[in-house]
């Protein structure tokens, strides 16, 4: 299969049907018509989106459940909804969470009415989202096989329910389920001014025929617009010269072909018919400003040369680019294949000249090596839990998510990585800055990580600095130093990160070595000293004695 690189996010993809028109005309095939049961059924227009909706809604459900149960999610609630095969997104998404919210009632009121055969447990995610319709939400539209056997069956369901609120001494269902309500999440949009291609000041007074514009007063270059402000078909947006805060949602537009219509973009003439018809869909979710601190916080002066440890999908990285001016170099490492890919489409939107970017394992380069001995800083943002953003991912709908406990021996292995990643950022000969951040709430993988590190940064001249010194939520008080770090709020700031900074007090101490080999440097070089001065006199000496006979 010719492999093609991922879909640039900017020009996300478009529905399924769609797509298979394009197919078809490239093969001379018509597209696949409805299934047989939708063919069966005349409905009207209200009735089909509903009809669709919760078959949609059934698949992702599926999806969401089996990722769950098994610690192996292929993708977050919001991701699952808005891929392209999904048509009738805002009620596939509302059908999906209200049912997660409401599922251990469903499940429950099922097995109590005993109203489920063989044929429908093996549609179980179906069947719990005509339930949620039939018990908590719209059953006016109730068209389709599973639809009518539920809604025969309603007064049973019903009376399940009501034995199960008693049970628990609850007067509704909402107040049982009150545990899984949504937090509130709205914040204002950012975007970035990418000064590599455009000053502030112009980009406020073009975006501000829009959407009221505030300049952000914390992060060089970040504007603030009302929430929900929509920007993604904006020149400014398709140009690169302001970026989004956002998390891409789709990634390999190829793999996507391949596992929905069973053919790869091998064909030119498809992948140009298939750009023209992606362009106007949108998939994005978006994050606060925490994530664009990480490399301010970094400073980087214009003439070094970076690293960029985990640098895909490349927004820090790029924001790298512009507060350095576009001068220097920065080394951009991703281990990944395919988020390599989208580093590469974040660079080109960007303009980034100074960027070269390295497919490879951060943990296996050489500190001594000729690329990266001239390193003078380094952003590390590795992988963790991602528990500062379970919010807008939704993971408190899940059946395993639990506020007050965490996948212990998880959280363990992502803090090994971390401690190994940041030691190993620390030994770069030339370093003199260093940023750990992640986005994550958990002590074991923030100021535990710092802690049992620092020892190590302390001997190679380290300490910790303050990054922006107004910023006034820090690091948990846990051990001598941790006022250094900073910390966001998930409530109060709409997300979690954190993120420690690490200057070098003494440059001129830069070897890779513990305390002892240190000595035992600094003791060889005096010994070379003294052996010099000895040379010296010597010779001296002896044309004193020279001069003397």
């Amino acid at each position: 299969m010719t492999v093609l690189p991922i879909f640039p996010t900017r020009f996300p993809l478009p529905p399924l049907e769609l797509i298979q028109v394009g197919v078809a005309m490239v093969r001379g095939k018509p597209p696949s018509g409805p299934s047989a049961e939708s063919r069966r059924i005349k409905l009207s227009s209200a009735e089909r989106s509903s009809y669709f909706a919760r078959r949609e809604a059934a698949k992702i459900l599926r999806r969401v459940l089996e990722g769950d149960s098994s610690r192996r999610a292929v993708g977050t609630i919001k991701s699952l909804v808005y891929s392209p095969t999904v048509r009738n997104k805002k009620a596939t998404f509302a059908l999906v969470c209200e049912t997660l919210k409401y599922l251990p009632i469903i499940r429950n009121v099922l097995e109590n009415a005993r109203v489920l055969n063989g044929k429908w447990k093996r549609q179980l995610e179906l069947v719990y989202i005509v339930t949620y319709d039939v018990l908590f939400g719209q059953a006016k539209l109730m068209v389709g096989d599973p639809e009518k056997f539920l809604i025969l069956r309603k007064d049973a369901l019903q009376s399940a329910l009501q034995k199960f609120l008693m049970k628990k001494k609850v007067k509704s269902a909402d107040d049982l389920a009150a545990f899984h309500q949504t937090p509130d999440v709205l914040k204002p949009r950012y975007v970035r001014v990418n000064t590599l291609k455009l000053d502030v000041e112009s980009a406020i007074l073009q975006l501000g025929k829009h959407a009221k514009v505030q300049k952000d007063g914390l992060v060089p270059d970040l504007l603030m617009l009302p929430p929900n402000t929509d920007l993604h078909d904006h020149p400014l947006i398709m140009n690169g010269s302001v970026f989004m805060q956002v998390r891409p949602l789709v990634v390999n537009f190829m793999v996507f072909l391949k596992e929905n219509l069973g053919c790869s973009c091998s064909s030119l003439s498809l992948w140009i018919m298939m750009l023209f018809v992606c362009i106007r869909m949108h998939m994005y979710a978006f994050q606060g400003k925490a994530s664009s601190m990480v490399a301010a916080a970094l400073g980087p002066e214009p003439d070094w040369e970076v690293l960029d440890a985990c640098s895909a999908p490349g927004n820090k990285t790029v924001h790298l680019a512009a507060l350095m001016g576009g001068n220097g170099k920065i080394i951009a490492c991703e281990l990944n294949e395919q988020r390599l890919t989208r580093l590469r489409q974040t660079i080109n939107l960007s303009g980034a000249s100074n960027i070269e970017v390295l497919h490879g394992d951060f943990l296996k380069l050489n500190p001594r090596d000729l690329p990266y001995s001239k390193i003078r800083a380094i952003l590390l943002d590795p992988s963790c839990s991602g528990s500062g953003t379970t919010a807008n991912r939704l993971d408190h709908l899940l059946p395993s998510y639990d506020a007050n406990t965490q996948d212990a021996e998880r959280l363990n292995k992502l803090a090994s990585f971390q401690k190994k990643a940041l030691a190993h950022a620390l030994s770069f000969p030339a370093v003199e800055r260093v940023v750990y951040s992640t986005c994550s709430i958990h002590q074991i993988e923030n100021e535990d990580v710092v802690a049992s590190i620092l020892p190590l940064a302390t001997s190679l001249g380290f300490q910790l600095a303050a990054p922006f010194p107004k910023w006034n939520r820090r690091g948990l008080p846990v051990f001598s130093g941790s006022e250094y770090l900073l910390r966001t709020d998930p409530v109060e700031d709409k997300e979690g990160f954190f993120i420690a900074l690490f200057i070098r007090k003494d440059p001129e101490i830069k070897e890779e070595s513990p305390p002892e080999e240190i000595t035992h440097v600094k003791t060889r070089r005096k010994k070379q000293r003294r052996n010099a001065s000895i040379s010296c006199l010597t010779r001296l000496s002896k044309m004193n004695l020279y001069r003397f006979f």
